[in-house]
């Protein structure tokens, strides 16, 4: 597993080279039409503001893109990553020369509109949920491509980020089960790989029925994710779970909306994944804005 600060220069990498992307498919040789229509040294002034209310997210995203378009624009910031925001309120400003403010603006508005979307979202489940032990996590369901911002997003609307891809964790799987012969014989060869290989990392089974329950516990993976069981029986499973082995975490995930999170967290379940967070995200609506210098 890479070390804290490698994972970190890792994820900074993911959010630079997107961005970067991002702004050369949206410029590719150039904005046009700002080049054509507005001088060179015209300053103005940029504020971005919601067009509805919600969870703000992607503000630190957005900084990052005006400086990638001119490290010379200043940044006023009206709300924070993780602030609520209601329509019509002011969320950023940006200052300096309006060529770079029109260039970076789209790009900025659309990684801001996703993760506001997705944070708004995983604030309405982390709410429903409250009043119990459960946290709420995201899935690998995300854009290719965008998986920081996406996961991102999601810790900023209160939940708790999974693994980020399949180098931090081992997932195992129903296609890893019927492939290795068993989810007794994964689970084993999981602990060995781990073992061998020095790995500082959790294993966590995934259980499709009872009777895998009761095999996996067997093997003492350290979390047990319940797939697509019924609430009635992922009480059950919680409780078994808990007379068995204490220490095994246990997630649930599969057929999980607003409309029973709830009941699915009264079952004493420790954590909830729930893929709707990123695979069908709703944007945010917001707007920019520009007020020119008269100077």
């Amino acid at each position: 597993m890479m070390k804290n600060s490698t994972r970190q220069d890792f994820f900074e990498g993911c959010r630079s080279r997107a961005i970067m992307l991002a702004l050369e498919e949206d410029r590719y040789t150039g904005d046009i039409t700002t080049l054509a229509t507005i001088d060179p040294g015209q300053l103005g002034r940029a504020i971005i503001r919601a067009k509805e209310s919600g969870v703000a997210g992607g503000i630190d995203v957005a900084v990052h893109v005006f400086a990638a378009c001119d490290p010379s624009l200043s940044v006023v910031l009206h709300r924070k990553d993780g602030n609520s925001v209601h329509t019509g309120e002011e969320i950023l400003e940006i200052n300096g020369k309006v060529a770079p403010l029109l260039a970076g603006e789209r790009t900025a508005l659309n990684f801001m509109q996703r993760m506001s979307g997705i944070a708004t979202r995983t604030k309405e489940y982390v709410d429903r949920i409250s009043h119990t032990k459960a946290r709420i996590l995201d899935t690998r369901k995300t854009a290719p491509g965008l998986r920081y911002f996406d996961k991102e997003a999601v810790r900023i609307g209160g939940g708790v980020n999974h693994r980020f891809g399949l180098f931090d964790m081992i997932l195992i799987k129903d296609n890893h089960i019927d492939a290795s012969g068993g989810i007794a014989r994964a689970i084993r060869r999981a602990q060995k790989y781990r073992e061998k290989q020095k790995l500082d990392v959790k294993i966590e089974t995934e259980v499709r029925t009872m009777d895998e329950l009761s095999k996996a516990l067997v093997c003492m993976p350290d979390v047990i994710l319940l797939d697509n069981f019924t609430v009635d029986l992922m009480r059950e499973a919680v409780d078994y779970v808990k007379t068995a082995c204490s220490s095994v975490v246990i997630e649930a995930s599969g057929n999980i909306g607003l409309h029973n999170v709830s009941d699915v967290a009264d079952t004493g379940v420790d954590f909830i994944s729930v893929g709707e967070l990123t695979h069908s995200v709703k944007a945010l609506d917001l707007s920019m804005t520009i007020d020119l210098s008269k100077e």
